[in-house]
């Protein structure tokens, strides 16, 4: 699953029990909270029994289904080459996955998410939902692990009535709940009611949490990139031809934001708390379009390190791996600042919400011809130019004005600064 990922979500089976299956064939498609993609079966043979179902939460790690290899006598062979104490722990691993989802609970009156496993024991130790929402768990976002509820029925006679069991018994609300309760939505007859889709839920929620996490400040900047207009102009047909990729603008931002960066470590950290993290490699993330309409962030690892043309096979190959809905998770992991191109879609600037743990995002807007004021040896005059605005995005907690200014401002001498003599 890649560097840090722990846990994925069965979105689909593409394969259904008693299916033959050849190796390296997609089986199911899993979705972590970055991507989506597809798990190949390793082997060939028939499935005989699938140990999770859709929208199960699956650990890195556990057995998701059993596939039945095919070939009688080959089976029996390496059955008996096999010490009869491996074939019994095997049998104990597989009985152990099977326990862990065989019994369904239904959970549908509570908003938290629990494993599985979690039910499972839930319902056999006569554990309520009540109780269940007000165990606390250790878990990634909070969720309760198969340690937290155990601990919770060892101890069960002997803990108090908590707070938050007494809040669901009594049909009270705080003020402070109410204040935090979102508004009702009123509905006419012609309204349609569509439910977000999964990625749309976890785009909103890692907003909300960025938002409630750091305070955003910004910094904006009119950019002169006359010289790389020209420039590319100049040099993208060229480029297409003997590289059979596009040139486009953003892999000169790209490597104009690295310099940067280099210029100024203070904007390329990461906060943990009351510490800071100082970022020894440069990774630039890549707001890009996922199929479906929603964004994602892959990664260019190192960026500081790339030279022009590197830089644009890297902008790339992650935009069209994102359109194709092709990205790995390592793809989208170890980001350390983040760029996004709002112009696309014409907007002249925009403020963009960080992307956690990172302090700083910066946007591209619509490059538009303007009138501006050109200052020459014999005077001023008015002249069409190609510029555009930067919005820098920041954390104010860890990055002052003076830092995040001068950051975007830098980025924007680099840009002005572009060499129209440059070799491709």
């Amino acid at each position: 699953m890649g560097e840090s990922v722990a846990e994925a979500t069965i979105t689909n089976w593409l394969k259904e029990v008693g299916d033959k299956i050849e190796a390296d064939e997609a089986v199911l498609e899993i979705a972590t909270d970055k991507v989506d993609s597809e798990v190949p079966s390793e082997v060939s043979g028939v499935l005989v029994e699938k140990l999770f179902g859709k929208d199960d939460l699956v650990q890195v790690g556990q057995t998701i289904a059993i596939i039945e290899t095919e070939g009688g006598e080959i089976s029996t062979k390496v059955e008996e080459a096999v010490a009869p104490e491996v074939v019994a722990e095997v049998e104990k691993t597989v009985e152990a996955a099977r326990e862990s989802v065989a019994v369904p609970v239904d959970f549908s009156d509570s908003d938290k998410f629990f494993s599985p496993l979690v039910k499972n024991i839930a319902k056999e130790e006569e554990v309520s939902i009540a109780e269940l929402e007000t165990i606390n768990g250790t878990g990634k976002d909070g969720r309760v692990t198969k340690n937290d509820i155990l601990d919770y029925v060892k101890n069960r006679g002997n803990q108090p009535v908590s707070a938050a069991t007494t809040a669901i018994e009594t049909p009270k609300v705080a003020p402070a709940a109410v204040a935090q309760k979102a508004a009702p939505v009123s509905l006419s007859g012609g309204d349609e009611i569509v439910e977000m889709d999964r990625m749309r839920k976890l785009i909103a929620g890692y907003m909300v949490a960025s938002v409630q996490t750091s305070a955003h400040v910004q910094s904006f900047i009119e950019v002169d990139v006359t010289n790389i207009v020209k420039w590319r102009e100049k040099h993208k047909n060229a480029f297409e031809k003997r590289e059979g990729e596009k040139l486009t603008y953003t892999p000169i931002f790209m490597e104009a934001v690295a310099k940067a960066l280099k210029d100024y470590p203070g904007m390329n950290i990461s906060v943990d708390g009351d510490f800071i993290i100082k970022k020894k490699n440069i990774n630039l993330g890549m707001a890009a379009s996922l199929p479906n309409g929603n964004l994602i962030v892959p990664v260019i690892k190192n960026a500081d390190q790339l030279n022009l043309v590197g830089m644009a096979k890297a902008v790339n190959d992650l935009g069209g791996r994102a359109k194709a809905g092709k990205l790995k998770p390592d793809d989208t992991q170890g980001g350390t600042y983040t760029v996004t191109n709002v112009g696309t879609f014409g907007s002249v600037f925009g403020t963009p919400i960080l992307n956690q743990p990172q302090v700083g995002i910066l946007a591209l807007g619509a490059i538009r011809k303007m009138p501006a004021v050109i200052e020459t040896p014999e005077g001023d005059f008015i002249g069409i130019r190609q510029k555009m605005f930067l919005s820098h995005s920041y954390d104010h907690r860890v990055v002052d004005g003076a830092l995040g200014g001068s950051f975007v401002k830098r980025v924007a001498e680099y840009l002005e600064a572009f060499d129209v003599n440059r070799d491709l």
